[in-house]
């Protein structure tokens, strides 16, 4: 990859630093009254998840990181490996349970997410913003609470519990925020 050069570096731009890729978080732009314009970066390590501070002086310059997105379906669980199956080339690519599971909670087989690629391996996954799963169980609606803004415990077909509304009921299909783990709306079906 080429060369970027610090007064071109943005929030989102994957970066290589010591040989790991990096994500820019965060760029803070300083002229101090004498000498050279800094920049603060916050970056994150897309390996080990970790954040760094960095300062660069103006002129400095990083190798821009080989990654890409690409969808992918979710197919199973192998012992301590999610397995996903490229869309295009239908080549199956494991990541490590640990790495990806507190997102696979609203993750049923067959799903699509997009895989992220550094140097044609692949290192992460990104869900879809917001799925539609079936309530599997929850406690019925105490009477007279069907109104107001009571929430109750849900369990989702993956297994997830989610609060929802009072008057959610099981077998209902729920649409759901992924990021957030909260409950958006009741699908009609």
């Amino acid at each position: 990859m080429a060369s970027i050069n610090v007064g071109d570096w943005k929030k989102g731009l994957k970066l290589e630093y010591n040989g790991d890729p990096y994500e820019i978080l965060e760029v803070n732009f300083v002229k101090p009254g004498k000498g050279q314009a800094i920049y603060t970066t916050k970056m994150r390590n897309l390996l080990k998840g970790t954040i760094i501070t960095n300062k660069y002086r103006s002129g400095d310059s990083l190798e821009g990181a080989d990654v890409r997105k690409g969808p992918a379906q979710f197919s199973f669980r192998d012992g301590s490996n999610y397995v996903f199956m490229d869309v295009a080339s239908y080549e199956q690519h494991p990541l490590p349970v640990e790495s990806v599971e507190e997102r696979m909670r609203f993750l049923k087989e067959g799903d699509t997410v997009d895989l992220l690629f550094w140097n044609e391996r692949p290192i992460d996954m990104t869900p879809p913003s917001q799925v539609q799963l079936a309530v599997t169980y929850t406690e019925p609606a105490a009477r007279g609470n069907t109104t107001s803004n009571v929430t109750k415990a849900a369990t989702v077909e993956t297994g997830a519990e989610v609060q929802v509304p009072a008057f959610i009921e099981e077998g209902n299909v729920i649409k759901i925020d992924t990021e957030s783990g909260t409950y958006i709306e009741r699908v009609s079906t």
